[in-house]
């Protein structure tokens, strides 16, 4: 089974799913850590694919929530934050 760290499974996704697709398993390593495992899908597995209602709208004829009214400053927030981590 091949090992991909997660910076290269980002820079090369479509290639590391390739190999998926052929059959072979891959685990994703957070730094020496295992976090996932990809395996491709059986043929036998239940795989269920829905499809929107006929008359379900599109997406852009949605209607938005209004947008939250906020007295903060979400920048020097983020900015505090970052800050304070180093």
């Amino acid at each position: 089974m091949k090992a991909v760290k997660i910076a290269d499974l980002k820079s090369n996704l479509s290639r590391h799913l390739r190999d998926v697709r052929s059959g072979r398993a891959l685990t994703v390593l957070d730094r020496e850590t295992p976090i996932a495992r990809l395996v491709p899908i059986d043929s036998g597995d239940d795989v269920v694919v829905t499809l929107p209602a006929g008359d379900a709208p599109a997406i852009g004829d949605l209607d938005l929530p209004p947008p939250i009214r906020i007295k903060v400053d979400v920048v020097k927030l983020l900015l505090a934050d970052r800050s304070r981590r180093g």
